[in-house]
């Protein structure tokens, strides 16, 4: 019995060392509830299936720590026919017991749990004591009452991919242990293989979702003082590189703001420049010309830019012997394969727009490339296309 004790100590010890890396292991966490179903038989004197009977049970689980458990249970033996003439049952359920058993995983002691998950199989050994009821034990139709002692072994199957579910077969001896021989020798409590049963039964647990959203504990990463004080450092160092970004990205934003006050201005010289009126200028030939802007590197005409377009458009409509030149011109930014290719393009964009959507016909429109535009001092004001209207 002393070492009994010092062993349940031993592993109860281990538990509370494993908590300690172990996360989902509250009070409330590592619950299940099973239902058993299988048969008793003496576990003496006759063959095993001769004097069998049914039983059934319930049983409440708690997990302490990934090795050890306990289980409440609760289990009901169906129409007893005992050895005993003196002895029998008049009802449905003839005996049934309370047990308080304790649980030893021995895959997860031998090897372990470092995974931190159930394995599909697993073998538990369980032992415990409890109160068994004999209903109308005797002829009179007086019950009794009785200690009684159970140790097995359970085979179980962890099932499904989050293991909520346990399906157990659960080989067991029972021992009514406050039974006596007729000759009374042995009035106290004992093991006594005449007063027996062998118990087979299996069953299928439900494992309630723990704290930690699982169903069962789970391995968490302990860090020791060194480790933590040097993610500290790391962490201040990546503080010290926000702080560091964040200024950069203030001097970003101001001159942001430079350049948008900038190009407001820009933006209000061109709104002046497309209210001015077509300027006609007029020698030996009607000329009008208008200038389409265009933004940095781009080469689709904006739609703040179609009123000049338009004005182009309106023009050539109303004057059936007009033509226009389009030159496209680009800023000095970047090489000049590219700028020449921008200013192409910005030419014939400007043409596309007077053949699609004005339905010009583009015999009357020639579009050129110009490459890099001097026109303006701002370089910035370089990136147009300038559309010259002549009429004979």
């Amino acid at each position: 019995m002393r070492k009994s004790f010092i062993l349940f100590l031993s592993v109860l010890a281990a538990g509370s060392l494993d908590a300690q890396v172990l996360d989902g292991n509250k009070f409330g966490d590592n619950w299940s509830l099973g239902v058993n179903g299988g048969i008793v038989s003496p576990f003496t004197y006759r063959s095993f299936f001769e004097k069998s009977r049914a039983v059934v049970g319930l049983d409440i689980n708690k997990q302490l720590s990934p090795v050890y458990g306990l289980t409440l249970e609760s289990n009901w033996t169906v129409n007893t026919v005992s050895s005993m003439t003196t002895q029998h049952s008049n009802t449905a359920f003839d005996a049934f017991n309370v047990m308080l058993l304790n649980r030893m995983n021995l895959n997860r002691l031998l090897f372990g749990y470092d995974e931190g998950k159930p394995s599909l199989f697993e073998i538990e050994l369980l032992g415990g004591f409890g109160w068994l009821r004999l209903n109308n034990f005797y002829a009179d139709g007086e019950g009794t009452n009785h200690l009684a002692s159970k140790a097995g072994v359970n085979f179980n199957f962890n099932v499904g991919e989050k293991r909520a579910w346990t399906i157990a077969v659960k080989p067991a001896v029972f021992w009514d242990m406050s039974m006596w021989d007729a000759g009374q020798a042995n009035r106290y409590p004992n093991f006594n293989s005449n007063h027996a049963n062998w118990e087979i039964t299996a069953g299928i647990v439900y494992h309630f979702k723990n704290s930690n959203g699982k169903h069962y504990m789970s391995k968490v990463r302990v860090y020791d003082a060194a480790e933590v004080a040097s993610l500290n450092a790391v962490i201040n160092t990546l503080r010290q590189e926000v702080v560091a970004k964040d200024d950069q990205l203030h001097r970003v934003n101001d001159a942001l703001r430079k350049e948008e006050h900038k190009s407001a201005d820009l933006a209000r010289a061109l709104d002046e420049c497309r209210r001015r009126e077509p300027k006609v200028i007029t020698t030996n030939k009607k000329t009008l010309e208008s200038v389409v802007t265009f933004r940095q590197g781009k080469v689709v005409i904006d739609p703040s830019q179609q009123p000049n377009v338009e004005r182009i458009a309106t023009y050539l409509r109303n004057h059936r012997k007009a033509r226009v030149i389009i030159l496209g011109y680009a800023s000095p930014e970047g090489s000049a394969e590219v700028n020449a290719r921008i200013a192409r393009q910005r030419a014939e964009a400007v043409r596309n727009m007077l053949v699609t959507k004005y339905r010009i016909d583009e015999r009357r429109i020639t579009a050129k490339g110009q490459g890099v535009g001097y026109m303006f001092e701002e370089p910035d004001w370089n990136r147009v296309s300038i559309c010259t209207i002549a009429e004979d």
